[in-house]
C-alpha cells in the first residue's frame, strides 16, 4: 500500500526494556508487511515518558491506575508527535478516549503469571508470613485467598528492577508476566509458572496493541495487516467483561478467554475483595462470532454472584 504519510512514520511506546521490546517486535511485522518500511528513514521509534515511569513510588491504583502508562502517548498521537503507539493491552484503560481506537492486536504470547522466589517452588510452599512483592491489586488478592496468611508489599519497577529486588531480599517472592519475561528474553529465570486455576491472569495479558486516531483512515490500514484475529476475539471477550465490571486498577479483577479445539470460546472470570476476604468466579462458553456478548454474559454473573455493593469504595 502506499505510504500514508509524508516523511517517517512515528512509533510511540514507553521506554522500559519490555516496551521497547514490543515496539520492536510492532516494527519488524509492519516492515515485514510492507516493503516500503524497510528503508531505514521509513519508520522510527519514539520513547514517551509516562507518568507511570516519572513516579515509582506507591500503589498505580492511588497514583491514577492505568491511564498512568498510556496518557503521555495518547497525548503524543493526538497532537500528531507520534502515528502510533504500542502498548501492553493489560495496561489500556477499558474506557479509550473517542478520538483513540484500537487498531491492531498482536498475536498473544503465554497470558499466564511468573512465581519468583529465593527457594520455594511454588505460592504454597511459601514459609508462614513471607512477603509477596507485587503492585497489582488482582495478584495480591488471590495470593491472599490463597494464603491468607501471607504478607503483601507493593513492588513496583521494571521487570528486572523487580527480579533484583527480590534477589537483594526486598521482598520473599513476586510475580512477573510470563509474556513479558518471554519477550525479554529471561523466561528460564522464573521459578515456576502458575496456572491460570490457581492465579488467573489479567485481563488482555499477554497481548500487545497499537493503538492509533480514529480518524486516520490510512494508518490504520497500515496497522492492519498486524491484527491477529483470534487474540482479538479472545481480548474482546476479556475487556467486554471488564467493562461490564466498570473495572479499573482500583479494582482486583482477572479474566482470560480461550479457544477449545471445536471453536467454542470460553471465558473465565473473577473479582475479589483487595484483602482477598472473598472472590467470584464465573464462566462460560460462547463462540468466537460473539465475543462481545460472552464477555457481557460473564460479567453479569459476576455481578450477580457478587451482590449489591460488592465493587462499592474502590471502583
Amino acid at each position: 500500500m502506499p505510504h500514508p504519510k509524508a516523511g517517517p512514520l512515528v512509533l510511540g511506546t514507553r521506554g522500559s526494556p519490555l516496551a521497547l521490546a514490543q515496539a520492536e517486535e510492532a516494527a519488524r511485522r509492519l516492515r515485514d508487511a510492507h516493503g516500503a518500511l524497510r528503508d531505514a528513514d521509513a519508520l522510527r521509534i519514539e520513547v514517551v515518558r509516562t507518568t507511570g515511569d516519572r513516579v515509582t513510588e506507591g500503589p498505580l491504583a492511588d497514583l491514577g491506575g492505568k491511564g498512568l502508562f498510556t496518557k503521555e502517548l495518547d497525548d503524543a498521537l493526538l497532537d500528531g508527535r507520534i502515528d502510533f503507539a504500542v502498548h501492553s493491552l493489560k495496561d489500556v484503560p477499558t474506557f479509550l478516549p473517542r478520538s483513540i481506537v484500537i487498531a491492531a492486536v498482536l498475536p498473544r504470547e503465554d497470558p499466564r503469571d511468573a512465581l519468583f522466589t529465593r527457594g520455594p517452588t511454588s505460592l504454597r510452599d511459601l514459609p508462614r508470613g513471607a512477603v509477596v512483592g507485587t503492585v497489582s491489586l488482582r495478584r495480591a488478592a488471590q495470593v491472599k485467598a490463597m494464603r491468607p496468611d501471607l504478607e503483601i508489599a507493593v513492588l513496583r519497577g521494571n521487570v528486572h528492577t523487580r527480579i533484583d529486588k527480590l534477589a537483594a531480599g526486598a521482598v520473599d517472592a513476586t510475580l512477573l508476566a510470563v509474556a513479558g519475561l518471554k519477550r525479554l528474553g529471561i523466561a528460564h529465570r522464573a521459578t515456576s509458572v502458575l496456572q491460570p486455576d490457581e492465579l488467573l491472569p489479567a485481563v488482555g495479558q499477554g497481548a500487545v496493541a497499537v493503538t492509533c486516531r480514529a480518524d486516520d483512515a490510512g494508518i490504520m490500514a497500515l496497522l492492519a495487516p498486524l491484527d491477529d484475529p483470534a487474540t482479538t476475539i479472545r481480548v474482546a471477550a476479556e475487556r467486554t467483561m471488564l467493562a461490564i465490571l466498570d473495572g479499573t486498577c482500583r479494582t482486583p479483577i482477572a479474566g482470560l478467554a480461550t479457544f477449545s479445539g471445536d471453536g467454542a470460546l470460553t471465558l473465565k472470570g473473577l473479582v475479589a475483595k483487595p484483602d482477598g476476604s472473598k472472590t467470584v468466579r464465573a464462566e462460560d462458553t460462547g463462540t468466537g462470532d460473539d465475543p462481545i456478548g460472552l464477555g457481557r454474559r460473564v460479567g453479569e454473573m459476576l455481578l450477580r454472584d457478587a451482590g449489591p455493593g460488592f465493587l462499592d469504595g474502590w471502583r
